[in-house]
């Protein structure tokens, strides 16, 4: 991957609307434009991550090890899981937009280096391992050890990316050692011994990326990200009132000039300047909390703003948990109709709708939002 390679990547790459159809690599620049082509996840196998030194960081940071729950997923919440994923790709799919699915994996095998022996984990969320940057689509350097094979169960559609023209790179695989999870808990980022961060750490603004330094990536991880990308791209580095995990409970880009944020977590303040002409919204509080018994929650991987965790079909409409009406009525207020769908599962399974999905194909060019 080279700074040559990059200076292809261009608006006049795109697919055209006539073209679209025809097209079967990647291309998505951003969160918003109209979807032609999305990954959905699977959630047959899936395990919760093995209590290893990655996972006690990543996921359940200030827990005991003992504390962490282990094995299987309910066979119940699989089955409804992959319910509710149906019910999605089926509204997908009446929208004219082609969804394809991970193979089922066998995640209850091991999972090893010469250093350490953990089992696997799920392909329940395709936005954590991959990130789609116009043609190119980039598997990350994922921080739980479990994930170090996950991309496998994608094998077989990489490879119809790859022939259709996608051009598909890996990051260095991370050794994962135990000493980069030895840091305090009270601040659960990984050492810099290595880059490291999951795909669903960054969103993407055209040729602007922003990268949220978390339990699930380093600084070193967006330095690899801005240097393999060169000039084309550039990383923009935060920190908010959140280390637990991803980006996409905290910040969502609705729109070019708009972005919603968790009030818990985030300020404008906390953001790059380049959002100073924004505008910014703040969620409500989640309702339908009430439906989860402790037992639920101890085995759940999801904080209490996974529902917040919202999919853009197009900049006009975008997918939101049925339930959540305040939300709902947050977003139509700014013109934007609303998809009403359901994963009852996203709390223990640590996924919402734009965590269970990869936006391979969209509709429109390479631009640069911020000039």
């Amino acid at each position: 991957m080279n700074n040559t390679a990059h200076s292809e990547v261009s608006m006049d790459s795109s697919p055209s609307s006539t073209e679209d159809e025809a097209f079967s690599g990647v291309w998505s620049c951003n969160e918003w434009d109209p979807l032609a082509e999305v990954i959905v996840g699977n959630p047959l196998g899936a395990r919760l991550p093995h209590p290893d030194k990655s996972t006690h960081l990543a996921e359940f940071a200030g827990y005991s090890v003992d504390e962490i729950p282990a094995g299987a997923f309910p066979e119940q919440v699989i089955e409804e899981a992959e319910e509710d994923l149906a019910a999605m790709v089926k509204s997908l799919e009446d929208l004219d937009i082609v969804v394809k699915r991970p193979d089922t994996w066998p995640h209850d095998e091991v999972v090893s280096t010469p250093f350490w022996s953990t089992k696997g984990y799920y392909n329940y969320c395709p936005r954590d391992i991959f990130l789609v940057l116009g043609d190119q689509i980039i598997e990350t350097p994922n921080v739980i050890r479990g994930r170090l094979l996950e991309a496998y169960s994608y094998r077989k559609i990489l490879i119809e990316y790859l022939k259709a023209g996608a051009k598909w790179f890996s990051a260095p695989k991370p050794m994962l050692l135990d000493t980069l999870f030895e840091v305090d808990h009270k601040l659960p980022i990984p050492r810099e011994d290595e880059p490291v961060f999951d795909a669903a750490n960054v969103l993407r603004f055209g040729r602007d990326l922003l990268y949220l330094v978390s339990s699930t990536g380093n600084e070193l991880g967006a330095q690899w990200l801005q240097t393999i990308l060169g000039d084309e791209f550039k990383v923009h580095v935060c920190r908010i009132n959140y280390h637990g995990s991803h980006i996409d409970t905290s910040v969502v880009a609705l729109r070019p000039g708009l972005l919603l944020c968790n009030p818990e977590r985030v300020t404008r303040e906390m953001l790059p300047s380049i959002f100073d002409k924004w505008k910014i919204i703040y969620s409500p509080p989640m309702t339908g909390a009430d439906r989860f018994d402790s037992d639920y929650l101890s085995r759940s991987i999801g904080s209490g703003w996974i529902d917040m965790n919202l999919f853009s079909v197009r900049p006009d409409l975008v997918v939101v948990d049925r339930d959540q009406l305040p939300l709902i009525k947050l977003i139509e207020d700014q013109g934007i109709d609303v998809l009403p769908l359901k994963l009852r599962h996203s709390r223990m399974m640590g996924g919402g709708f734009h965590c269970t999905t990869l936006d391979t194909r969209r509709r429109g060019g390479l631009e640069n939002y911020f000039e």
